[in-house]
């Protein structure tokens, strides 16, 4: 039996169980779900690996679910939805889903992103050496490696698990070009073209957060087709 663990939110019968029967197939651990606080209330029971999420679900919307799990638990969340507009989306991925499937779906499709997590979660754990005991400065921005944190000018910035990591892998190599590619494989683990649509979308959020009307100061560069880059601030 694998011991990777899924948890499964979904209140379609059809869909949970097509779920439920290919994770079982291919020796994966996994629970099920049909509603939002049972969801948060088996996360937070058995601390599964991985969260298949749909959107739609009976008491609280799926945004909501993601919102309250993220104020504890950084598991990746993958979103199975039939909703298939870019502003869902992006509200999934801004609330903090790492991953977005839109129904109907392959079992193949499924499995593969599943997979992608599984490389994810390896990679975070074997990149151990970026977070340290030691603390970041780039003009206003600090990070502190061995709490987890960033601040600018002194205040905390909010970020979701994702935004952060793209934060501290653009930090641990600054003035460095860091193409759309090295960057997915680094966070989602794979290149796909979702992937780097996904990644568009939390570096608008990041920037956002980075800078503000008073602060022109723009620490991400963009290299329009090739990637981004961390410049080096030394004004204070």
């Amino acid at each position: 039996m694998n011991k990777f663990g899924v948890l499964v939110v979904e209140d379609d019968a059809p869909i949970r169980n097509l779920i439920a029967t290919t994770l079982k197939t291919h020796d994966y651990k996994y629970l099920l779900a049909t509603s939002g606080e049972d969801a948060i209330m088996q996360a937070s029971t058995y601390s599964p690996d991985v969260m298949f999420l749909d959107l739609g679900l009976p008491d609280i919307d799926g945004v909501e679910v993601i919102k309250r799990i993220r104020e504890w638990s950084v598991m990746p969340i993958i979103v199975i939805s039939a909703r298939s507009e870019d502003e869902d989306k992006i509200e999934a991925l801004d609330a903090g889903a790492d991953d977005y499937l839109t129904k109907p779906f392959s079992v193949e499709e499924l499995l593969a992103r599943l997979r992608v997590m599984q490389r994810r979660i390896a990679l975070l754990q074997t990149d151990n050496e970026l977070i340290e005991n030691s603390v970041y400065v780039n003009g206003k921005l600090k990070i502190d490696f061995a709490a987890g944190c960033a601040y600018k000018d002194g205040e905390e910035l909010k970020l979701t698990p994702i935004e952060y990591k793209l934060l501290c892998l653009l930090a641990h190599n600054t003035g460095k070009v860091l193409t759309h590619k090295y960057i997915t494989q680094k966070i989602w683990g794979s290149a796909w073209d979702s992937n780097v649509a996904s990644l568009r979308v939390f570096m608008a959020t990041l920037r956002k957060k980075l800078n503000d009307d008073k602060d022109t100061t723009n620490l991400i560069q963009t290299h329009v087709g090739i990637g981004y880059r961390m410049l080096k601030n030394d004004s204070m």
